[in-house]
């Protein structure tokens, strides 16, 4: 059994709460990192990058952890959606995605400080939202008020009723943090659950 600490390079609650499923002590980071995509970046390659650079910029605070940093962005089209950050961006995203089809890359990265070993992993969501009102978008946003979620909404809350059908691997992956990865990354080093 692995004894490092485990270190969620994240100040976000959502991931923090899936993390705590697991029953493995873990302490949260906050990385600082400047998430804007690069000129020409795919979306799969820009939530790939900022989950590598969230592990990596809290390893110096953490020798001797497995770090695990994760990042997730939308796609729809060819337009990436980052998080909203205000009601009307929040109001102009989810116009733009009713009734299509939205995927959403959510990368995973384990990095070991102590070795240097990184694995990273990337799951994929596809979520159709139904054809909703501007009255329905505007009663859910003032409800939930998902301004830090990319896509605008919260499968895992209220967002749920927005949506006609959702396909992926991992459902928590949607929510920020694939499980059913990271317990097969920790596993390879040797931590596990039970």
């Amino acid at each position: 059994m692995n004894s490092q600490l485990l270190v969620l390079a994240s100040t976000s609650i959502y991931r923090s709460e899936l993390l705590k499923r697991l029953q493995i002590p873990f302490v949260t980071a906050a990385p600082n990192v400047d998430e804007t995509p690069l000129t020409g970046e795919s979306a799969r390659a820009t939530s790939v990058r900022l989950a590598q650079l969230k592990a990596r910029a809290v390893a110096s605070d953490y020798p001797d952890a497995l770090i695990i940093g994760s990042d997730q962005v939308a796609l729809l089209g060819a337009e990436q959606l980052g998080k909203p950050m205000n009601h009307d961006n929040a109001v102009r995203q989810l116009q733009n995605m009713r009734g299509k089809t939205t995927r959403f890359y959510t990368a995973l990265t384990l990095y070991n400080s102590k070795t240097g070993n990184m694995q990273t992993e990337v799951a994929e969501n596809d979520v159709t939202l139904r054809e909703l009102s501007d009255a329905e978008i505007e009663a859910y946003l003032l409800k939930e008020q998902p301004y830090h979620c990319a896509g605008s909404a919260k499968s895992e809350g209220l967002g749920i009723a927005l949506m006609s059908s959702m396909r992926g691997d991992d459902p928590n992956a949607l929510v920020g943090l694939p499980l059913i990865l990271l317990l097969a990354m920790l596993r390879n080093e040797n931590l596990t659950p039970f």
